[in-house]
């Protein structure tokens, strides 16, 4: 087993643990590593425990009912995959999770997150507190899905991302990465993104970007 750093987890972060190794040792779990490239979890799998990623990164897409696959976020370690779908009546992963390098996934049972919760009220509050902020993410990606033009996803995207104007930032996803993220086919992203340099409200420097007229990019959201 890899290192873990909980501290660094956000549902464990508040865990008052002075012994990390004695408390990994009592905790009621099993590891397993995957190769890089690998199907992890499938869209409908049972969610019959709490599925800690501890090492490595992997990304999540969701298969349409057309049959498209829709990026929907890379997720580094450490990280909990889908840890509110755990208590839900219908507990079915809503995505697939392909590891990107090789990783590491600690599955600890619904049981075991139940103990966690009564004996420690900091491991509840954090683990609801994450599940809110997940919702919050999926509300912005839906509210992402909802623009019906390329140029409005990625003035979405944008500004959504970057710290300010004229700032540069970086984006560490490639044009195809990002195509699969919009649900859209990776010309038509370049396509789009040429548009935007050509017309002033963007600067592209590999996946540097930089915002040239954020209110330019504003009136593509409508």
């Amino acid at each position: 087993m890899g290192k873990v750093d909980l501290s660094a987890c956000p549902v464990c972060s508040k865990l008052d643990i002075t012994d990390e190794t004695a408390f990994l040792d009592n905790l009621k779990c099993t590891i397993k590593t995957y190769p890089k490239n690998i199907l992890i979890i499938r869209q409908g799998d049972i969610c019959d425990a709490l599925y800690m990623l501890t090492l490595g990164s992997v990304k999540t897409e969701m298969i349409t009912e057309n049959g498209n696959i829709l990026g929907i976020e890379i997720i580094k370690a450490p990280r909990p995959l889908a840890p509110a779908f755990v208590f839900s009546d219908n507990n079915r992963f809503p995505v697939n999770v392909t590891s990107l390098e090789e990783v590491e996934i600690m599955k600890i049972p619904k049981a075991e997150i139940m103990r966690l919760m009564m004996t420690n009220p900091d491991f509840m509050s954090s683990f609801m507190t994450h599940n809110a902020n997940r919702t919050q993410f999926l509300t912005n990606r839906l509210h992402l899905l909802s623009i019906k033009t390329i140029k409005g996803k990625l003035a979405h995207f944008l500004l959504e991302n970057s710290p300010g104007e004229e700032i540069s930032f970086v984006i560490n996803r490639n044009q195809t990465e990002l195509a699969d993220f919009f649900g859209v086919a990776r010309p038509s992203l370049a396509r789009s993104l040429a548009e935007l340099v050509q017309e002033g409200l963007i600067q592209i420097n590999k996946k540097e970007y930089i915002i040239l007229n954020s209110n330019g990019l504003r009136e593509l959201l409508f």
